[in-house]
């Protein structure tokens, strides 16, 4: 297929998303309004390349919080959410499990209770507008430690909302352990929340034992380094554990993968891995989820009924009911023909 001829037929596959923050599927159109309205000058194009210029995890990390540094007031989600919408709209999802970062927010003074209400309203006009089903996990952060992620689940404990679903485990990994977050996961399980990890992005593979064994996370997000133990690769498949792969993320991040023809996605897909594909941030690194299909077909030879797999994956591994899945099964199987 050519690149136009690929992106015309996967446009029209339904597709689920289960790897993705809501602050980073901003336009660049949004981020200047933001800018705008906080500091009263215009945010240059140069500056904005200048935000998006990073060369590893931790660089990416100090960006992200930059662009939510610019956020004045709870209302500024709505621009958020239009922009989601958007996104998954011109990528055929029909189903995204997404994850949103609350710990800044607060600490520059941000009311939760008022967030939630924003989400809350947001979800419901994406769905009312579109058919697409959103739901959300909030990221306990182990950037700013143990105790600010149990306060984060406290704080989500206390206010529900429809469409929230559980708990993840994002940020610097490396300065973050995934062992050290047991605890706050250990209660999120206890109250029939999800909860999933990032682990296996920028740290070997003991990071991912440590999110399975001490966080007992129900997906892992990343999981590249999976391939560097062959027993956690044995585990993974055997026990069917999802892994959300992102590959340009891997690529832009340099840690492990230098190019999209190296990245390991391959490998842990032919071991059996239960492998989903996602973007993880696509305005900080410029992959859009249709981008990442056709990398895996262009780049990595992967065959169409490979795809298919991969977005079967997407809503095998989602938090669906049965029922769900099914359904979104069936569509993909129509549409496909």
């Amino acid at each position: 297929m050519t690149k136009s001829e690929f992106y015309n037929f996967f446009r029209k596959i339904p597709k689920a998303e289960l790897h993705i923050h809501i602050e980073a599927v901003m336009s660049r159109e949004t981020i200047k309004k933001l800018y705008q309205k906080k500091n009263g000058v215009e945010f240059s194009d140069s500056e904005i390349k200048e935000l998006f210029s990073y060369s590893d995890l931790n660089g990416f990390i100090a960006a992200f919080l930059k662009v939510q540094d610019i956020f004045t007031e709870v209302s500024d989600f709505d621009l958020i959410f239009d922009d989601l919408k958007n996104y998954l709209v011109r990528n055929g999802i029909v189903h995204c499990e997404a994850f949103f970062a609350p710990s800044a927010f607060i600490k520059k003074g941000f009311d939760y209770g008022e967030m939630t209400k924003n989400f809350e309203k947001n979800l419901k006009k994406i769905k009312d507008e579109t058919g697409i089903t959103i739901w959300l996990m909030g990221d306990v952060s182990r950037t700013f430690g143990l105790e600010n992620a149990e306060n984060n689940y406290k704080m989500f404990k206390e206010h529900p909302f429809a469409g929230f679903i559980g708990i993840g485990l994002g940020g610097a990994e490396a300065k973050g352990p995934s062992k050290e977050f047991g605890p706050v996961f250990e209660k999120a399980l206890a109250d029939n929340y999800h909860a999933v990890a990032h682990a296996g992005e920028d740290v070997g593979p003991e990071s991912i034992w440590d999110a399975l064994n001490i966080c007992h996370a129900e997906r892992i997000g990343h999981g590249i380094t999976s391939v560097q133990d062959s027993e956690l690769v044995k585990y993974i498949s055997e026990n069917k554990i999802p892994v959300e792969v992102c590959p340009t993320s891997n690529v832009f991040t340099k840690k492990y993968v230098k190019k999209m023809a190296e990245h390991p996605v391959r490998e842990m897909f032919d071991k059996g891995i239960p492998v989903t594909i996602a973007t993880d941030d696509p305005i900080f690194f410029g992959a859009e989820l249709l981008d990442e299909y056709w990398n895996l077909y262009s780049k990595l030879h992967f065959s169409k009924a490979d795809l298919k797999k991969i977005v079967i994956n997407s809503f095998d591994d989602s938090f669906l009911d049965d029922g769900e899945k099914a359904k979104f099964k069936n569509l993909v199987e129509e549409n496909w023909k």
